[in-house]
């Protein structure tokens, strides 16, 4: 992140700065002292944060060890869908343990009162996506900004006549 938001400004990270206390430690990135360090500053910067007017709002998606495989099974049998299962995350899954002990670390350190975890249980991801949207807009007084209700139109009735569809060249169906 280049700059921090100006007034009215919202910005999303995914992972943001805790990288370092997560991925970079249970891969061995850092070093012991980086990673302590990091556990050390990040609930003062947050606060420094939040002082200054920015709202901090943490969310941490939870994925089961069961779920996150199943998801891993379904994208390998998928030819399409494999490019999503990259090494680095098969990596990762086996080193589940670390990275739960990681986060429960992380959580020890930088859950404070000015900006808490807040916890979305994830093994539903339409459902977690769901709650996480609805939480994270009751944050924020905001004026609802749907649309009137509008009718939609009847066909207009034309003098013409298709021509015969196998005239027409289609893509194969392959699916």
């Amino acid at each position: 992140m280049e700059h921090l938001p100006a007034a009215g400004e919202m910005v999303m990270l995914d992972r943001s700065w805790y990288n370092r206390s997560n991925v970079e430690w249970v891969m061995d990135y850092c070093s012991e002292e980086e990673h302590q360090e990091f556990l050390r500053s990040c609930p003062e910067f947050e606060r420094m944060l939040v002082r200054s007017g920015i709202q901090v709002i943490k969310y941490w998606f939870s994925v089961s060890f069961d779920e996150q495989r199943k998801r891993f099974e379904a994208r390998n049998a998928e030819p399409l869908k494999r490019w999503k299962l990259p090494d680095m995350d098969l990596a990762e899954h086996e080193l589940y343990v670390r990275y739960s002990m990681a986060k429960d670390t992380t959580f020890q350190f930088t859950d404070i009162k000015q900006a808490p975890w807040l916890v979305v249980p994830s093994d539903d991801k339409k459902a977690a996506r769901l709650n996480c949207i609805s939480h994270l807009l009751s944050q924020f007084d905001y004026v609802d900004m749907a649309p009137d209700v509008v009718e939609i139109p009847e066909m207009r009735q034309e003098p013409y006549v298709r021509p015969p569809i196998h005239e027409q060249t289609f893509v194969p169906h392959l699916f």
